[in-house]
């Protein structure tokens, strides 16, 4: 064969390949799948944010558009009607409700394990006076919620020490009024998530009190979560198991740089970027810690359970078997293998340590 008709050949073949990578890249774009979440924002989000940014996602064939919520409790009959299919954010007695009315809806995956930083803060002019969990008797103590797991968390800090919900006074403000409620002294006490922990031991208003990691057991806690609509799942098998391995992609990157790996600065872009977090100073400190196999302790779900059933929030107790669906997560866990820590130096608990 001639030195020209080989050249011919070789074009021939290229354009070839061309044509058929651009049908292959169109055919991938028509074939794209959306997936619509209902996201409560927190540090944590910052896992879903980098496989969004990195792309993770659309390496599936999958599309996400995601909504911000205030609470996920209410967001579940949303998903239950397929308006989303998947929504991250707190265990709350919304869930055990939606388990009793037999809503397609089961947790999958863990979004916040031990240690996940709560603290139940005391009002900073209190220090002197609430010196033990006993002398909050009669207190204001805020929550994000009525059924919530921070109302969950409250009670069992307190209980230990011959305290109940009905002993201490509890309000109902959302996160982002703690400040507000702790400087004009509407609350003696609030369970406190990060970055607002910071927050408040930064600007002066409360000081930690009691640490949910000690005091909250069994342990490890899960207490934010991901849910998703069991129809949509079983009709796009494939579909959930390749989200479920871009989302721990995402949450692996998450684990990486909670133990300050070299994807830290990029993970803390991101939180910026997304609007997460906007404020550097609150994501400089310790995150919350997530479990990178997404596992999730059937005896703390369990016990959650029997917490909201026993304090009326919820009438049935289910196995835990209907509590949670591993399935997605195990998939992906197999698909990716084990995850190491890259930064070998870190004294983190968590994340992998």
């Amino acid at each position: 064969m001639t030195t020209i008709l080989r050249r011919a050949v070789l074009g021939q073949a290229l354009l070839g390949a061309a044509a058929l990578t651009l049908s292959t890249g169109l055919a991938s774009a028509q074939q794209m799948t959306t997936v619509k979440v209902g996201m409560v924002r927190t540090i944590t989000s910052g896992s879903t944010m980098m496989a969004i940014e990195r792309g993770y996602y659309k390496e599936v064939g999958i599309n996400i558009e995601y909504e911000n919520l205030d609470t996920s409790a209410t967001a579940l009959a949303s998903l239950a009607q397929n308006q989303f299919q998947v929504v991250m954010g707190g265990i709350s007695a919304g869930y055990f409700n939606a388990l009793e009315k037999d809503l397609p809806v089961v947790m999958t995956i863990s979004r916040a394990s031990t240690p996940i930083g709560h603290n139940l803060m005391l009002r900073t002019d209190l220090v002197d006076t609430v010196k033990t969990p006993k002398d909050l008797k009669g207190r204001v103590i805020a929550t994000n919620g009525p059924g919530s797991i921070s109302t969950y968390e409250i009670s069992k800090m307190i209980e230990p020490h011959g305290l109940t919900l009905n002993d201490v006074d509890v309000k109902i403000f959302p996160f982002t009024q703690y400040s507000l409620a702790f400087r004009n002294k509407a609350v003696d006490a609030g369970l406190v998530i990060p970055p607002w922990t910071t927050e408040l031991a930064v600007g002066g208003f409360a000081k930690p009190f009691i640490d949910a990691d000690v005091a909250v057991q069994p342990s490890p806690l899960a207490i934010s979560v991901e849910f998703i609509n069991r129809d949509w799942a079983a009709k796009n098998p494939e579909v959930a198991r390749n989200y479920y391995i871009a989302t721990l992609r995402g949450v692996r990157d998450y684990c990486q740089a909670y133990h300050s790996g070299s994807i830290r600065q990029e993970m803390e872009q991101v939180l910026i970027k997304t609007g997460t977090e906007r404020r550097p100073e609150m994501i400089a400190g310790t995150w919350p810690a997530r479990d990178p196999y997404g596992a999730m302790r059937p005896e703390s779900l369990l016990d959650m359970q029997k917490w909201f059933v026993t304090n009326k929030y919820a009438t049935k107790e289910f196995p835990i078997e209907r509590l949670v669906d591993l399935s997605f997560v195990e998939y992906a866990r197999q698909k990716l293998g084990p995850f190491e820590v890259e930064n070998k130096a870190s004294k983190l608990k968590g994340c992998g340590l």
